[in-house]
């Protein structure tokens, strides 16, 4: 398909837009055991959890996971479009960032029960050297019996379907190459992959079939996801700083990360002593993810 095709005109696009503003409010219990099996997939050696352990940052997306029985599940794996996410055609769809803020003394701790409201804030049209892009952002919030815990926003972005000779995004090199304090080398296995879509019920092929991957969604190997990149950005952060306690994080992905190569995690903490600069590399150590965290 010619890159310049529309396949979202004025018409389509209004009915996409139709579901600004959209709500759905989902339930949950947060459970020890995800916590166990998160912090043995990335090798960490804590303490058990318990009632009243506090859920460490980003953790909490083990919870609130989609259930879609099998007969609605997609060719890529999630579920068929529609419902509460508008139905994209554009057939690729990536978690291209997001926001985190924490509520000061109220973070979600193991026992509580939680009530997620998700809205979808805006939805809006773009084109690039590649073809056609759709963003949609969708904002959580996440209340426990104190109140307001967590405000989380997500930037979703649908592409067109690759073609042989589209342009590539430029490489980047991360600003602060050469300059870490804290650096972390990552071996993206399937295993690694397999069981972080476990964990988070995440079907998405592009994670763990590696001929749908490459024939149908033309990459060159499975992808590790942003999620995972991401809590292993504030995974590396833990280490190094103990007791460290998150109360906002801003990421971006720039470029994707196959398991063909170990990639890397890299901090270097600001002067204020409370932000510290995060970012991922590919092992050509080009920019995959940059990050910002804030700590109390």
């Amino acid at each position: 398909m010619n890159p310049n095709t529309v396949q979202i005109d004025a018409a389509a696009l209004t009915k996409l837009q139709s579901w600004q503003a959209r709500s759905e409010t989902m339930s949950d219990i947060i459970t020890a055991a995800p916590l166990r099996a998160l912090s043995a997939t990335l090798d960490r050696d804590d303490p058990a959890p318990e009632d009243g352990s506090a859920v460490p940052a980003l953790w909490h997306w083990l919870y609130f996971l989609q259930h879609a029985r099998q007969s609605e599940i997609g060719p890529d794996g999630h579920a068929r479009r529609g419902g509460f996410l508008p139905p994209v055609p554009l057939p690729r769809r990536m978690w291209a960032g997001g926001r985190l803020r924490g509520e000061a003394g109220n973070p979600l701790r193991v026992g509580q029960q939680v009530q997620r409201v998700s809205t979808i804030r805006s939805v809006q049209h773009k084109t690039g050297r590649s073809g056609e892009l759709l963003f949609v952002l969708v904002e959580h919030r996440f209340s426990n019996q104190d109140g307001l815990a967590l405000t989380e926003e997500h930037d979703i972005v649908y592409r067109a379907a690759a073609r042989r000779g589209d342009p590539v995004p430029p490489p980047q090199q991360p600003p602060l190459a050469g300059q870490a304090a804290w650096s972390r080398t990552i071996v993206p296995d399937d295993v690694l992959l397999f069981r972080y879509s476990a964990l988070t019920f995440n079907g998405h092929r592009i994670h763990y079939d590696r001929r749908y991957v490459t024939q149908v969604e033309g990459y060159p190997g499975l992808i590790v996801h942003g999620p995972l990149i991401a809590t292993l950005l504030l995974d590396l952060l833990r280490r190094q700083v103990q007791g460290a306690r998150v109360v906002a994080f801003d990421f971006k992905a720039l470029r994707p990360t196959f398991d063909l190569h170990p990639f890397s995690v890299h901090g270097k903490p600001r002067e204020d002593g409370r932000s510290i600069d995060l970012w991922a590399q590919d092992h050509e150590g080009l920019l995959t993810m940059q990050a910002t965290a804030t700590v109390a």
